[in-house]
């Protein structure tokens, strides 16, 4: 048996042997040091809530379809005495002045430094920069999110997740194929050493994405608090969970490849959202041995525990005709959830509904050691695409 052969990873909580097997073949083709996070599923190549350290080579696929997916909370200077009676209001305000959905342009462009970053010289983004400038600002579909938050102390906060939006998704698409990468879930990493020029072009266009990525979520977070809440911003947390950083581990440099984990370092804070409805929270990294084992990663959210297609059910045609198959939840029995939770919800479907993912609490328990919860994030408000909106993000 070979060294690379022997290498284990380090997993907290508990996982289907598909998703660990997702792991280890990461461990089997380059990776150096592998965590699998306790939210973790099976994703494309590499697992959601997986993390890979590699010796100068870089994961396209690792990264994933939606570079720099991440997310932000602004912490306001609002209560929920004061955000509580109007919430309706609120939430339809968010979903009229916010687009969310595959393809939607802002019908407020935004004229942000990040369109003369030299990246855009880079022949596929050239062609992409218009693209890019219509989508900045909007949200997307799937599981991503803007949410209306009260913490223990009754303060609001504003918490939105999504990614780097078509620009992310072509350019990953573009450089997974330049690169060779093979189609499916149960399929190699994609790696390439980071002194190929490939390479090189795909990290200057991953860090491009990330930089479009944050002024995307800054953008919706703040118009959220200040033109909707009316209220001032007193802090941002905020990070990515699909993105490459070259960073230190016991004396060595790697580069850790995040898909659906955020960074955790010691007094890094992070957001981390539950499920549709359930509570969030807001973290902190401490300096342990498990934290160093994890390479200083946690979770990004709840985990799946149901995909999409079992929550939700698929279309068979039958004739002429396609007819959508039941799914295992159905969408009064999520609503009633919701109710009970005493949350407003508008858009949202039943993939990603809370019985659909793991308890957050439960996922944070596995990681004990390795953070610390500052705030926990009790939801009033929930904003996403509607349930006619297909996700096309692979990861």
């Amino acid at each position: 048996m070979t060294e690379t052969a022997e290498k284990r990873p380090v997993i907290f909580g508990e996982h289907d042997a598909d998703t660990i097997r997702q792991i280890e073949t990461c461990l089997r083709h380059g990776g150096e040091h592998a965590v699998l996070c306790a939210d973790g599923h099976k994703g494309y190549a590499q697992p959601i809530g997986g993390v890979v350290a590699y010796k100068d080579k870089i994961s396209i696929s690792g990264v994933g379809f939606d570079i720099a997916c991440g997310n932000l909370a602004i912490r306001t200077d609002a209560t929920e005495a004061e955000v509580r009676p109007h919430i309706e209001r609120i939430m339809d305000d968010v979903v009229e002045q916010i687009s969310f959905g595959i393809g939607r342009k802002n019908p407020t462009p935004i004229d942000h430094e990040l369109f003369d970053d030299e990246a855009w010289k880079i022949p596929l983004l050239a062609k992409l920069k218009k693209l890019a400038h219509d989508q900045l600002g909007t949200v997307g579909g799937g599981n991503h999110y803007v949410d209306i938050f009260a913490d223990e102390n009754g303060i609001i906060w504003v918490g939105v997740h999504f990614g780097s939006r078509g620009l992310g998704f072509k350019t990953a698409t573009h450089f997974l194929e330049a690169a060779g990468g093979k189609e499916g879930m149960d399929v190699p990493p994609t790696v390439v050493p980071v002194r190929d020029p490939l390479a090189q072009d795909y990290l200057a266009a991953m860090k491009l994405a990330g930089r479009y990525a944050y002024a995307g979520r800054e953008y919706v977070a703040r118009h959220v608090v200040r033109n909707i809440l009316r209220a001032r911003i007193v802090e941002e947390v905020h990070n990515h969970h699909n993105f490459a950083w070259q960073e230190e581990h016991n004396g060595e440099k790697y580069w850790v490849v995040r898909k659906g984990a955020t960074p955790a370092f010691p007094g890094q804070k992070g957001f981390v959202g539950g499920s549709m409805g359930d509570d969030a929270v807001i973290l902190e990294g401490v300096d342990s041995p498990e934290a160093r084992r994890a390479l200083f990663s946690t979770v990004h959210g709840a985990g799946r525990v149901m995909s999409r297609t079992a929550a939700r059910g698929r279309y068979e045609r039958v004739g002429k005709k396609r007819i959508r198959q039941p799914g295992l939840i159905r969408r009064d029995e999520m609503l009633a959830w919701l109710e009970k939770k005493g949350v407003v919800l508008r858009g949202g479907d039943v993939d990603e509904a809370p019985q659909a993912y793991r308890r957050l609490s439960d996922v944070l328990a596995a990681h004990a050691g390795t953070v610390r919860v500052l705030h926990v994030l009790r939801p009033l408000g929930v904003a996403m695409a509607g349930p006619d909106i297909a996700d096309p993000y692979k990861d």
